[in-house]
């Protein structure tokens, strides 16, 4: 017998035992398994101490839902509407709780123009639940250049909201007694 002959009876017999071994392999696996539900209803466990309690990984992503109810108080974002509709409005997300304008170009100032953006981030009327940032402008040889933000206006654009939120809070305190 060659040693030619020889490897082709090898090859031959290898690959049909191979093949034979595998089909076994693949259908002994198959029988007798017992799954075992996943236990979801569990309290999340932390990853760092091992203790429940704690955000799963799988929450990480997800956006907590609310009761169909507005995330930020309603008499601030009314407020804050309210004293944004001066200027166009470019952005509005209300369970956000943010206002974007577009820019404004005043016409006692031609060569200045502002954007505001509003940001209303709590429940509860209180002078720390809204932010306002006022972006401003400066017009040189026919280029808008940012001039950064103006805190004077933000801070006044804040109190002016703040302001409305009550009066209409007082409005709809008097029209229920």
């Amino acid at each position: 017998m060659t040693i030619f002959q020889w490897f082709c009876k090898f090859t031959r017999l290898f690959g049909i035992s191979s093949f034979t071994l595998s089909i076994v392999l693949m259908l002994s696996s198959c029988s007798n398994t017992t799954s075992t539900p996943i236990n979801d209803s569990e309290e999340p466990v932390s990853i760092f101490t091992g203790k429940p309690g704690g955000i799963k990984l799988s929450d990480l992503g997800e956006k907590k839902r609310f009761d169909n109810s507005m995330p930020v108080n309603a008499l601030l974002w009314r407020a804050a509407l309210d004293i944004a509709s001066i200027v166009p409005l470019d952005d509005v997300d209300t369970f956000g709780g943010s206002i974007v304008t577009e820019w404004y170009q005043p016409e006692s100032e031609p060569n200045q123009r502002l954007k505001l953006a509003i940001f209303v981030t709590d429940l509860e009327l209180r002078s720390d639940a809204v932010k306002v940032h006022a972006y401003t402008q400066q017009k040189a040889n026919n280029v808008w250049i940012d001039s950064g933000r103006d805190e004077a206006l933000a801070r006044k654009l804040e109190d002016l909201i703040l302001t409305r939120a009550r009066e209409i809070r007082a409005a709809s305190v008097s029209e229920t007694t």
